[in-house]
Protein backbone atom coordinates (compact mmCIF):
# COMPACT_ATOMS: atom_id res chain seq x y z
CA UNK A 1 0.00 0.00 0.00
CA UNK A 2 1.64 3.33 -1.08
CA UNK A 3 1.36 6.21 1.48
CA UNK A 4 -0.71 9.22 1.30
CA UNK A 5 0.92 12.55 1.62
CA UNK A 6 -2.26 14.51 1.11
CA UNK A 7 -0.72 16.69 -1.36
CA UNK A 8 0.78 18.35 1.84
CA UNK A 9 2.61 21.06 0.14
CA UNK A 10 -0.70 23.12 -0.73
CA UNK A 11 -2.16 22.57 2.69
CA UNK A 12 1.16 23.59 4.15
CA UNK A 13 1.05 26.78 1.71
CA UNK A 14 -2.57 27.57 3.68
CA UNK A 15 -1.77 26.42 7.04
CA UNK A 16 1.26 29.56 6.41
CA UNK A 17 -1.20 31.64 5.10
CA UNK A 18 -3.74 31.24 8.11
CA UNK A 19 -0.41 31.09 10.73
CA UNK A 20 0.26 34.93 9.78
CA UNK A 21 -2.83 35.78 9.56
CA UNK A 22 -4.26 34.91 12.77
CA UNK A 23 -1.16 36.79 13.67
CA UNK A 24 -2.05 40.10 12.22
CA UNK A 25 -5.51 39.64 13.51
CA UNK A 26 -4.44 39.32 16.98
CA UNK A 27 -2.16 42.02 17.01
CA UNK A 28 -4.29 44.50 15.66
CA UNK A 29 -6.71 43.10 18.21
CA UNK A 30 -4.51 44.08 21.07
CA UNK A 31 -3.55 47.27 19.35
CA UNK A 32 -7.09 48.03 19.38
CA UNK A 33 -7.36 47.28 23.07
CA UNK A 34 -4.98 49.36 23.79
CA UNK A 35 -2.64 46.89 24.60
CA UNK A 36 -0.23 46.80 22.36
CA UNK A 37 3.05 46.91 24.60
CA UNK A 38 1.94 43.00 25.04
CA UNK A 39 0.75 42.65 21.18
CA UNK A 40 3.55 39.87 20.39
CA UNK A 41 2.94 37.71 23.26
CA UNK A 42 -0.64 38.29 22.31
CA UNK A 43 -0.23 37.23 19.10
CA UNK A 44 1.78 34.42 19.99
CA UNK A 45 -0.45 32.83 22.09
CA UNK A 46 -3.83 33.26 20.17
CA UNK A 47 -4.20 29.71 20.51
CA UNK A 48 -5.11 29.05 16.69
CA UNK A 49 -2.04 30.45 14.78
CA UNK A 50 -0.86 26.43 14.21
CA UNK A 51 -4.16 24.82 13.10
CA UNK A 52 -3.65 24.85 9.50
CA UNK A 53 -0.98 22.50 10.65
CA UNK A 54 -3.29 20.44 13.00
CA UNK A 55 -5.75 19.84 10.24
CA UNK A 56 -2.70 18.48 7.88
CA UNK A 57 -1.90 16.01 10.56
CA UNK A 58 -5.00 14.55 11.15
CA UNK A 59 -5.80 14.34 7.37
CA UNK A 60 -2.18 12.29 7.02
CA UNK A 61 -4.25 9.94 9.56
CA UNK A 62 -7.05 9.71 7.97
CA UNK A 63 -5.72 9.37 4.26
CA UNK A 64 -3.62 5.94 5.45
CA UNK A 65 -6.02 3.38 7.18
CA UNK A 66 -6.56 4.67 10.39
CA UNK A 67 -10.44 5.50 9.28
CA UNK A 68 -11.47 4.94 13.07
CA UNK A 69 -9.10 6.20 14.66
CA UNK A 70 -9.78 8.95 17.33
CA UNK A 71 -7.84 12.31 16.88
CA UNK A 72 -8.32 14.45 20.24
CA UNK A 73 -7.72 17.90 19.45
CA UNK A 74 -9.88 19.53 22.74
CA UNK A 75 -7.95 20.51 25.36
CA UNK A 76 -9.96 18.91 28.12
CA UNK A 77 -8.62 15.56 26.27
CA UNK A 78 -5.11 15.73 25.33
CA UNK A 79 -3.54 14.79 28.77
CA UNK A 80 -1.12 11.52 29.14
CA UNK A 81 0.35 10.58 32.16
CA UNK A 82 4.01 11.56 32.39
CA UNK A 83 6.74 9.64 34.70
CA UNK A 84 8.47 12.96 36.60
CA UNK A 85 5.30 14.64 36.45
CA UNK A 86 1.65 13.40 36.93
CA UNK A 87 0.42 14.84 33.35
CA UNK A 88 1.35 16.59 29.92
CA UNK A 89 -0.65 18.59 27.81
CA UNK A 90 -0.25 17.52 24.43
CA UNK A 91 -0.98 19.82 20.75
CA UNK A 92 -2.91 16.19 19.11
CA UNK A 93 -3.38 12.82 20.35
CA UNK A 94 -4.36 9.96 18.27
CA UNK A 95 -5.76 6.80 19.55
CA UNK A 96 -7.59 3.49 18.00
CA UNK A 97 -9.09 1.43 19.96
CA UNK A 98 -7.66 2.20 23.19
CA UNK A 99 -4.01 2.01 21.77
CA UNK A 100 -2.11 5.19 21.58
CA UNK A 101 -0.90 5.78 18.08
CA UNK A 102 0.83 9.37 18.25
CA UNK A 103 1.18 12.37 20.06
CA UNK A 104 2.47 15.50 18.22
CA UNK A 105 3.52 19.28 19.60
CA UNK A 106 3.19 22.19 17.57
CA UNK A 107 5.12 25.56 17.75
CA UNK A 108 5.96 28.70 16.60
CA UNK A 109 8.63 31.39 17.00
CA UNK A 110 8.65 34.86 15.56
CA UNK A 111 11.15 37.48 16.14
CA UNK A 112 12.42 40.07 16.87
CA UNK A 113 13.57 38.41 20.21
CA UNK A 114 14.82 34.02 19.66
CA UNK A 115 17.43 34.11 22.61
CA UNK A 116 15.49 33.26 25.66
CA UNK A 117 12.42 31.55 23.79
CA UNK A 118 14.98 29.28 21.60
CA UNK A 119 16.07 27.73 25.12
CA UNK A 120 12.28 27.87 26.37
CA UNK A 121 11.46 25.70 22.99
CA UNK A 122 14.52 23.29 23.56
CA UNK A 123 14.21 22.69 27.12
CA UNK A 124 10.53 21.63 26.58
CA UNK A 125 11.03 20.13 23.69
CA UNK A 126 13.69 17.89 25.36
CA UNK A 127 11.48 17.19 29.12
CA UNK A 128 8.67 16.57 27.38
CA UNK A 129 9.88 13.74 25.12
CA UNK A 130 12.20 12.63 28.05
CA UNK A 131 9.14 12.06 30.40
CA UNK A 132 7.03 10.55 28.12
CA UNK A 133 9.34 7.38 26.91
CA UNK A 134 10.11 7.05 30.74
CA UNK A 135 6.37 6.83 31.36
CA UNK A 136 6.31 4.88 27.81
CA UNK A 137 8.70 2.09 29.70
CA UNK A 138 6.83 2.05 32.96
CA UNK A 139 4.40 0.96 31.15
CA UNK A 140 1.89 3.94 31.15
CA UNK A 141 0.22 3.39 27.71
CA UNK A 142 -0.34 -0.11 28.05
CA UNK A 143 1.65 -2.65 26.16
CA UNK A 144 2.01 -1.28 22.68
CA UNK A 145 4.50 -0.75 19.86
CA UNK A 146 6.40 2.40 20.17
CA UNK A 147 3.81 5.56 18.94
CA UNK A 148 4.91 7.89 17.44
CA UNK A 149 5.18 11.38 18.40
CA UNK A 150 6.32 14.19 16.32
CA UNK A 151 7.32 18.34 16.82
CA UNK A 152 6.84 20.82 14.43
CA UNK A 153 8.06 24.45 14.66
CA UNK A 154 7.41 27.26 12.57
CA UNK A 155 10.45 30.03 12.78
CA UNK A 156 10.20 33.42 11.41
CA UNK A 157 12.96 33.43 8.50
CA UNK A 158 14.32 37.00 8.78
CA UNK A 159 17.32 39.15 9.43
CA UNK A 160 17.34 38.19 13.87
CA UNK A 161 17.14 34.38 12.67
CA UNK A 162 19.50 34.05 10.40
CA UNK A 163 22.55 36.09 12.00
CA UNK A 164 25.53 34.41 13.66
CA UNK A 165 24.89 33.83 17.63
CA UNK A 166 27.58 34.69 19.86
CA UNK A 167 28.70 31.50 21.88
CA UNK A 168 29.92 31.96 25.29
CA UNK A 169 33.04 29.53 26.36
CA UNK A 170 33.96 30.65 29.91
CA UNK A 171 35.70 26.86 31.29
CA UNK A 172 35.09 24.52 27.97
CA UNK A 173 34.71 25.06 24.24
CA UNK A 174 31.17 24.35 23.21
CA UNK A 175 30.38 21.63 20.12
CA UNK A 176 32.03 22.86 16.62
CA UNK A 177 28.41 22.86 15.12
CA UNK A 178 26.90 26.04 17.42
CA UNK A 179 30.37 27.83 16.52
CA UNK A 180 28.61 31.24 14.43
CA UNK A 181 25.56 29.18 13.93
CA UNK A 182 22.10 31.25 13.71
CA UNK A 183 19.28 30.82 15.76
CA UNK A 184 17.66 28.85 12.23
CA UNK A 185 20.59 26.28 12.09
CA UNK A 186 20.78 26.05 15.75
CA UNK A 187 16.20 24.93 15.61
CA UNK A 188 17.61 22.86 12.60
CA UNK A 189 19.90 20.93 15.16
CA UNK A 190 17.85 20.55 17.66
CA UNK A 191 15.50 18.97 15.01
CA UNK A 192 18.37 16.69 13.97
CA UNK A 193 19.62 15.76 17.38
CA UNK A 194 16.10 14.95 19.02
CA UNK A 195 15.65 12.09 16.10
CA UNK A 196 18.98 11.00 16.47
CA UNK A 197 18.54 10.88 20.10
CA UNK A 198 14.83 9.03 19.53
CA UNK A 199 13.42 11.74 21.43
CA UNK A 200 11.13 12.14 18.79
CA UNK A 201 9.99 9.88 15.92
CA UNK A 202 10.03 13.04 13.52
CA UNK A 203 10.77 16.74 14.10
CA UNK A 204 10.57 19.62 11.45
CA UNK A 205 11.68 22.91 11.17
CA UNK A 206 9.34 24.91 8.91
CA UNK A 207 10.77 28.36 8.18
CA UNK A 208 8.99 31.49 6.55
CA UNK A 209 8.63 35.25 6.12
CA UNK A 210 6.32 37.60 7.73
CA UNK A 211 4.92 38.38 3.71
CA UNK A 212 4.14 34.50 3.45
CA UNK A 213 0.74 35.78 4.43
CA UNK A 214 -0.26 35.93 0.75
CA UNK A 215 1.50 33.43 -0.80
CA UNK A 216 1.97 30.94 1.53
CA UNK A 217 5.80 30.62 1.22
CA UNK A 218 7.62 28.30 3.19
CA UNK A 219 11.39 26.75 3.46
CA UNK A 220 13.13 23.53 5.03
CA UNK A 221 16.84 24.28 6.16
CA UNK A 222 17.88 20.69 5.68
CA UNK A 223 15.71 17.43 3.96
CA UNK A 224 16.27 15.39 7.63
CA UNK A 225 13.75 18.56 9.54
CA UNK A 226 11.81 19.06 6.21
CA UNK A 227 8.07 19.11 6.54
CA UNK A 228 7.88 16.13 3.34
CA UNK A 229 10.43 13.76 5.82
CA UNK A 230 8.19 14.63 8.97
CA UNK A 231 4.87 14.15 6.42
CA UNK A 232 5.72 10.93 5.08
CA UNK A 233 7.02 9.50 8.53
CA UNK A 234 4.10 9.80 10.03
CA UNK A 235 2.04 8.53 7.09
CA UNK A 236 4.46 5.46 7.31
CA UNK A 237 3.49 5.07 11.11
CA UNK A 238 -0.22 5.07 10.78
CA UNK A 239 -0.01 2.71 7.90
CA UNK A 240 1.79 -0.13 9.51
CA UNK A 241 -0.57 0.21 12.68
CA UNK A 242 -3.41 0.22 10.20
CA UNK A 243 -2.34 -2.94 9.21
CA UNK A 244 -1.35 -4.49 12.55
CA UNK A 245 -4.66 -3.38 13.67
CA UNK A 246 -6.35 -5.25 10.98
Amino acid sequence: MSLDLVNYEHKAKEAVKAFWGNRAAALQKQIESGKADQGQRGAATAGKNMDGFLALVIDVVHANGLHDAEIHVRKSVLTLPGYYRATKLWDLIVTCQGRLVAGVELKSQVGPSFGNNFNNRTEEAIGTASDFWVAYREGAFGEIPPPFTGWIILVEDCDSSNSPVRTEEPHYPVFSEFKGSSYLKRYDLLCQKLMLEKQYTSASLITSKRNAVDTGEYSSVTEMTSLHNFIASLAGHVSTVAEQMK
